[in-house]
Formats: structure tokens, C-alpha cells, sequence
């Protein structure tokens, strides 16, 4: 059976800066956005898919308030 989804898919850190532009601390700051997974005994990484449902639940904000 094949199926039609895109693999999941981690981001480390430096993705995730990247991606949206927050900080550091505020990543870890900010309750409404996605929490790590522990990948390794040092190492963090987050859902990709959680990170962009963040972002559209974002604009959504933006945009009902416009």
C-alpha cells in the first residue's frame, strides 16, 4: 500500500531559527509553540509539521485581526 503523505521530518535548533525568524530563547520562551523531542542525551529537535502549523495558525491571528 503506498501512501501519499511526506515523511516526517526533524529540524534541529538552527532549522528552526531559520525557519521563523524567533530566537533562541524565545523558542523555548514562548508557551504556544511546539515543544522539542530529545533525540540524543544533548540533543533537541522539533515535528517539522508542528513548526509550520504554528506559523499558519499565526497568520490566521494576523489575518482575522486585519
Amino acid at each position: 500500500m503506498q501512501t501519499s503523505e511526506r515523511p516526517r521530518r526533524l529540524l534541529r535548533l538552527r532549522g528552526v531559527l531559520d525557519r521563523t525568524g524567533k530566537s533562541r530563547s524565545s523558542v523555548y520562551a514562548d508557551k504556544s509553540f511546539p515543544k522539542p523531542i530529545n533525540i540524543g542525551d544533548r540533543a533537541k529537535a522539533w515535528i517539522e509539521d508542528e513548526v509550520d502549523d504554528w506559523m499558519e495558525r499565526r497568520i490566521a491571528e494576523r489575518d482575522a485581526a486585519a
